[in-house]
């Protein structure tokens, strides 16, 4: 017999990250969570499994040996479908939709768009679908929130022909989150999606910003890939597109070992030598680690400048939202970053923000012109009423 059983009309969801896979049986009309699973640093030594708040060392563990795992304690009759997080959807997917293979091949297709993404996203679909051959599996876009963003921000100042004939351009990620943390800031802000004007900061081992102006996104940080933007666990975020011909003159490195030490090797873990793990980083930081110290100040300088280049669209700034793994539990990195954000009328509460905004409604800055929120996010409610609604019209 199943130990978990989930309540009528659940689906599966399924959210592969570059290092993590969540699992969970979602209600989409209640939320509750009937299973919960949480499989992370998968691929490495520190591989682990935390199922229902019990946690075990899956070493070396991939996303395909976690979703095994999982499916070992759900009754695989009783969702009624499986909606899985894709990071690119490219310019065909606007919206989420039902999977087949015409799907997963245009999903293979961008792959080199988001390759720490989309691999192991497919790889988790491809064991979904042959574990669970009889639901139907919805594909739900992180890129598909962004398909707003108007052109004055999507394109680059590049050749035309790189954008008709290979879609250069930016595309945005982290959409599935950035969609429920607004809706749910306007709703502490006591104020209507449409009259709501807010920065999400959804900070991860991968990190974005993003403007969202009267509900819809407007500009956001990550580009024609997750590469672009802010500083993040392995990736370097911005650099100067002149690195990739100095690197080839002077270290002999091809385009290939650039673009993979900049996705590998750089971010928090370049920087402090010591880990790509926020919580590691600032350990390290607290012993006195010089290293680790400059990942943070770099980190924090790089989010707040991008704030405020992010405000001006807005033309109003309501909230600074934190959102994701960090922006939910560091205060560190809350706090520095609100230090550097007096111009926009941002501070601290000291004491709110040491306990993440749990006591006060989310929010974790002195009452002013503009608030700092701290706002879970909820990517697989959102997932699982995608699914439920391409379910049902199916």
């Amino acid at each position: 017999m199943a130990r978990h059983a989930p309540v009528s009309g659940a689906v599966l969801v399924l959210n592969a990250g570059s290092s993590s896979l969540k699992v969970a049986l979602v209600d989409p009309a209640s939320g509750e969570r009937s299973l919960s699973a949480l499989g992370e640093r998968l691929g490495t030594p520190e591989g682990r499994l935390t199922l229902d708040g019990a946690a075990r060392d899956l070493p070396g563990a991939g996303h395909e040996e976690v979703l095994a795992a999982v499916m070992q304690e759900l009754d695989a009759a009783c969702p009624v479908g499986v909606g899985h997080r894709v990071v690119h959807g490219g310019e065909r997917f606007s919206a989420s939709v039902l999977v087949d293979d015409d799907v997963l091949a245009a999903v293979e297709q961008v792959s080199p768009l988001a390759p720490l993404h989309n691999p192991p996203g497919l790889a988790t679909i491809a064991a979904a679908r042959a574990l669970l051959p009889d639901l139907p599996h919805v594909a739900v876009f992180d890129t598909a929130f962004h398909a707003t963003v108007p052109a004055a921000a999507h394109r680059y100042a590049v050749p035309q022909e790189w954008y008709e004939r290979y879609g250069v351009r930016r595309y945005g990620f982290h959409g599935t989150s950035v969609r429920h943390v607004s809706a749910r800031a306007a709703e502490l802000l006591g104020r209507a999606p449409e009259d709501t004007r807010v920065v999400v900061a959804h900070l991860g081992n991968g990190c974005s910003a993003t403007a969202v102006r009267n509900g819809i996104s407007v500009d956001t940080t990550m580009g024609l890939t997750p590469l672009e933007g802010l500083v993040m666990g392995t990736r370097s975020g911005d650099v100067d597109p002149g690195l990739f011909a100095y690197l080839g003159r002077v270290a002999g490195l091809d385009a290939d070992a650039v673009t993979d030490a900049l996705n590998g090797r750089s971010g928090l873990l370049g920087l402090s030598g010591t880990s790509n793990d926020m919580r590691t980083v600032e350990a390290a930081a607290e012993a006195g680690d010089e290293r680790a110290e400059l990942a943070l100040e770099v980190f924090t300088t790089r989010l707040a400048r991008t704030v405020g280049a992010l405000a001006v669209p807005l033309e109003r700034l309501d909230a600074l939202v934190f959102t994701g793994g960090i922006g939910e539990h560091s205060a560190t990195v809350r706090r520095r970053t609100l230090a550097r954000l007096a111009v926009l009328g941002l501070g601290e509460d000291a004491a709110a923000n040491a306990r993440d905004g749990r006591d006060t409604g989310g929010r974790i800055s002195p009452a002013g012109r503009a608030v700092a929120l701290v706002v879970p996010t909820d990517e697989e409610l959102m997932i699982a009423r995608d699914t439920a609604a391409l379910v049902e019209a199916a």
